[in-house]
């Protein structure tokens, strides 16, 4: 018997499988996803005037934009739980939300302004979304984290990264009912700050829980 049977065969006589690092993401994040939500519910909780935003496509954008990070950064991630996945061909599905909001900064651009840029850039909930995010992210992170425990990634403190991403673009989706700068340009630079924020924590813990 060569090597790969022998391999084969101890696999077939072996009755335990491990769980797919898909399935324990999705559950380790199901599980989180309760604490971040009585966070949001507790502290922020959706804003008063939500029927009347849903009319503003701008509203409608960051949802857009926080989603299209969430859920590409999910994929990428699992992608890279296996040791041997790179990158290459891979990282172009993080650049979705940067090109949404380009086209939303261009579209606004367009428009008539309703205030001036400064006031759209800093609008009135700058110091809340820099701790509303991370503040919701952090429970995600650490579902996020367990979850790609489960696999072996090559670059750890990528992975962690990545989860970072996940968790912050999913934090943000709950963050986008409650805040009221609705500009892209606000988005563009106060939810990307805290996501970046996030992302680092991600990648400082990600780079020691995730070894093997």
């Amino acid at each position: 018997m060569d090597t790969d049977q022998l391999i084969r065969s101890l696999a077939a006589d072996n009755p335990h499988r491990a769980p797919r690092v898909g399935a324990v993401l999705s559950m380790a994040l199901l599980v989180a996803a309760p604490l971040s939500i009585l966070i949001f519910a507790t502290f922020f909780g959706v804003r008063a005037d939500v029927m009347s935003a849903m009319r503003n496509p701008f509203f409608d954008m960051k949802f857009a934009v926080t989603l299209s990070l969430a859920i590409p950064a999910i994929i990428v991630s699992l992608h890279l739980s296996r040791p041997e996945a790179l990158l290459r061909g891979w990282g172009w599905l993080l650049l979705l939300p940067v090109g949404l909001l380009a086209v939303a900064i261009g579209s606004e651009a367009m428009m008539a302004p309703a205030m001036p840029m400064t006031m759209r850039l800093v609008g009135k909930n700058s110091r809340v979304c820099m701790v509303a995010i991370p503040a919701m992210a952090l429970p995600l992170l650490a579902g996020a984290l367990f979850g790609l425990r489960h696999g072996a990634p090559s670059s750890p403190a990528l992975a962690g990264a990545l989860a970072g991403l996940v968790s912050a673009g999913l934090a943000a989706t709950l963050y986008a009912s409650h805040c009221t700068d609705d500009s892209p340009l606000f988005v563009a630079t106060w939810y990307t700050l805290a996501t970046a924020l996030v992302t680092a924590i991600g990648a400082a813990v990600g780079s020691r829980v995730l070894r093997y």
